[in-house]
């Protein structure tokens, strides 16, 4: 899956289930490329999410609804996401 897809359906994922005002996600990918463990399909973003009802509950409990949320996702094409909740 390229990642314009991919950005697509996180988008559409997270707005189904959580009310938002704005998603950006950010494709950093790049900065990992000469890890050991890089694997080309699998990619690094950073989503940034404003949402008052993210705001209302703790940052660890909004990450975990993200993740729930994006299972599928995360087994088959994210290697790993940074979370700024605003």
């Amino acid at each position: 899956m390229n990642i314009i897809e991919l950005i697509k359906i996180i988008k559409k994922k997270i707005r189904s289930e959580i009310d938002v005002q704005d998603i950006v996600i950010i494709d950093k990918s790049y900065l990992h490329k000469k890890h050991k463990n890089y694997q080309k399909n699998r990619y690094h973003l950073k989503i940034e999410v404003k949402s008052k009802a993210l705001k209302k509950i703790s940052r660890l409990e909004s990450s975990k609804k993200i993740y729930k949320i994006l299972n599928k996702e995360m087994k088959d094409f994210i290697h790993s996401i940074q979370i700024s909740i605003s």
